[in-house]
This record gives C-alpha cells, sequence and structure tokens, in this order.
C-alpha cells in the first residue's frame, strides 16, 4: 500500500483527487493541503511514500516545496501537476529529483499509473505537456507587454466579460491562482482595474481589436 500526500491549492481538486487514491485497493491518501507550508508540515509529520504536488502554490511554487520535502525525506517520490509547463521547470525538477511531472488537467489513469510504477531516479514526463511547450506560440505574445501565454488567456477572458470565478473554472486553476495573475496582469499593463486592463490590451492588439 503506497501512502500519499495531496498538495494543491484547489481544495476541491485535492478532495476528489483523494477519494479517487482511497478508491484503490493499492494507494492510499493520508492528507492533503492547500499551502506550501502546510503541506511541508503534513509530509514530515506522516513521512508518506509519495506526494502529489501542485506547481503554483498560494505561498511559493512546488520546485521550492519539493527540495524541501526530498532534503528531509529523501526516500519520498514527489509527482508534480502543472498547467503551464515550462522547459526551465521541467529540468529543474528533474535536477532536484522529483519522478513525475504531469498535466494537472491530465486523465486519472495515467496519473494512478504514474504513481504506481515511478521509481526514484527515473523522472516521467507527460506527453501532453511535451505538445504543450512544442507548440508555437502565439503572435500576440511578442507584441504584449511581457504577459505570459496564461496571463494572455486569462487577458482574453477578461475581455469576454467574465468575472474571476468562470475564468478560473474555464481554465481549471483556482480562483486565488487565477487572482494572481490578475494582478500581474494590472501591474503589467499599468492598470488600476480590470475594465481599464482590457481598454489598454484592445489598445495594444492583445484582444485582436487593436485600434491601430
Amino acid at each position: 500500500m503506497s501512502r500519499i500526500v495531496v498538495i494543491d491549492d484547489h481544495a476541491t481538486f485535492a478532495d476528489l483527487l483523494s477519494g479517487a487514491l482511497n478508491r484503490e485497493m493499492d494507494l492510499q491518501c493520508i492528507g492533503t493541503a492547500n499551502t506550501l507550508e502546510t503541506g511541508i508540515a503534513l509530509c514530515i509529520d506522516t513521512e508518506p511514500d509519495l506526494v502529489v504536488i501542485d506547481y503554483r502554490l498560494p505561498d511559493g511554487d512546488g520546485l521550492q516545496g519539493s527540495e524541501r520535502i526530498l532534503r528531509a525525506l529523501p526516500l519520498s517520490r514527489i509527482v508534480m501537476l502543472t498547467g503551464d509547463p515550462t522547459s526551465q521547470a521541467m529540468q529543474r525538477a528533474a535536477s532536484l529529483g522529483i519522478c513525475g511531472f504531469l498535466p494537472k488537467d491530465g486523465a486519472l489513469s495515467i496519473l494512478l499509473q504514474v504513481l504506481r510504477t515511478v521509481r526514484h531516479g527515473e523522472f516521467i514526463v507527460g506527453p501532453a505537456l511535451i505538445s504543450e511547450m512544442l507548440k508555437p506560440r502565439l503572435p500576440e505574445v511578442s507584441m504584449s507587454p511581457g504577459l505570459t501565454a496564461r496571463e494572455l488567456e486569462v487577458l482574453q477572458l477578461m475581455g469576454q466579460g467574465f468575472d474571476v470565478v468562470t475564468n478560473a473554472r474555464t481554465l481549471g486553476i483556482s480562483a486565488h491562482t487565477c487572482r494572481g495573475y490578475v494582478k500581474s496582469i494590472l501591474s503589467k499593463l499599468d492598470a488600476h482595474s480590470q475594465l481599464e486592463a482590457v481598454a489598454t490590451a484592445n489598445k495594444l492588439g492583445l484582444l485582436g481589436g487593436g485600434s491601430n
């Protein structure tokens, strides 16, 4: 029986994954945490065989957390979930000793298979993440004032008039994470409100309707 801790700021996702794990005969979720610090403390307290951790957490990133967990529990295996892969994050994950790097919106069956088979010294990357990184970036990225691809996605949804909760649900992320993207967008566009940010984005042609 493999004992597993789930660390994810999306409480519903963590609860659903916990339930799915506990329905398996050979897997057991022994606890969930919604922040990096509580997750690290939970791991140190329970010494799990496996840790499933989100790449982005409200009080730090999963890479930092994984490094601290492995320092305290070198025999634990870590599988990281992400919806926004980068080659730099993947390389760092491999160098830290993380065993798996999978898409957060991937199939449960694949995650279960990885949890059952992953071993120390291995680095399993979900094919969907590789495909995502190989996709040509949208032309708007080079035109934007430092906006990431994910921030552009949030901005596009803002331009359609949806609220943060709806946008988060559409993108498969937590409302907290989505608000973080909105805050970053406002800063990069030097805007004081979402309405002002959308207006600025329109002038820059980031929403496909520039005034130039």
